[in-house]
């Protein structure tokens, strides 16, 4: 009987020790933060993945995610520009947890707390930056410095939370149609006045070409003209007699190309000199 005692004893020795250690191990997986709370007080944080220990009943963990997470707005923001224009923006941040125990201290560790903070944050950035800027920069011109400095002015707000901000990306803008019509109006008539600006020095440049084209032309025929003549001088001045019986020959030739062709002329002209004293 006494036996039978002790063993039950011993079981439930060995059944508390081992509930005891279970509640003091736990783990940390790769894509967490863990929090180890004593009484609702900080005590440590876990960036390490793998087996840790903790006092049983007396503390407990809190695990915090730490990879990268968005916050992607469901409806575009109505803001204003300079103008006093509307523009629906729809835009997305990219941030993640750096600090989990002044995370957990500030919004306690509730993300839909954190994400309203940063939206919030965002939203007045960007209405600031909106407010001060055009139509034609919001759409176009500068919008990645926008984005630049709402990423660094939300990221300074967001420490204060033990949150970091990677990026801030503006994925659309859109004017109402009135106003989409004036800025492609006035962007076509920008771009117009390039083309015709760039026509016109083109065509100016052309009639340069052209004009040096010409005159190098001119200079290069007056210098084959002249070359030629002085061959022709050089070649009539070694047998002038020959010459002139090729001259003759080439006037017969083109004179009585066409059978058709009529020449008044008198038998003793001297265009028939040759003929005359042919044997």
């Amino acid at each position: 009987m006494m036996n039978n005692i002790r063993i039950q004893i011993g079981l439930a020795l060995a059944a508390i020790v081992l509930l005891i250690g279970s509640m003091s191990v736990f783990t940390v997986d790769q894509r967490q933060y863990v929090l180890v709370l004593q009484l609702g007080e900080v005590k440590r944080v876990i960036k390490t993945p793998g087996l840790h220990f903790k006092v049983p009943m007396i503390q407990n963990v809190v695990p915090f995610d730490n990879r990268i997470l968005t916050i992607d707005s469901q409806e575009p923001e109505l803001f204003i520009t300079s103008e006093k224009q509307n523009v629906q923006v729809d835009s997305f941040v990219k941030w993640r947890i750096t600090d989990p125990s002044l995370y957990y201290v500030s919004v306690n560790g509730e993300e839909g707390r954190a994400r309203i903070r940063l939206t919030q944050t965002i939203n007045d950035g960007l209405r600031a930056e909106f407010g001060r800027r055009t139509v034609h920069d919001v759409v176009s011109g500068a919008r990645d410095t926008i984005m630049e400095d709402m990423r660094g002015k939300a990221n300074l707000d967001a420490q204060k939370i033990g949150v970091e901000v990677i990026d801030v990306r503006l994925k659309r803008v859109e004017l109402p149609t009135n106003v989409t019509e004036s800025v492609y109006d006035r962007m076509r008539a920008e771009r117009l006045q390039v083309a015709n600006q760039r026509r016109a020095s083109g065509a100016a440049e052309a009639e340069r070409i052209r004009a040096e084209a010409n005159r190098d032309a001119q200079r290069i025929r007056g210098d084959g003209d002249a070359r030629a003549a002085a061959i022709y001088a050089q070649a009539y001045g070694q047998n002038p007699g020959f010459y002139a019986f090729y001259r003759s020959l080439e006037a017969y030739r083109g004179s009585f190309a066409n059978k058709q062709d009529l020449l008044v002329i008198e038998p003793n002209s001297d265009f028939f000199r040759y003929m005359k004293n042919a044997k």
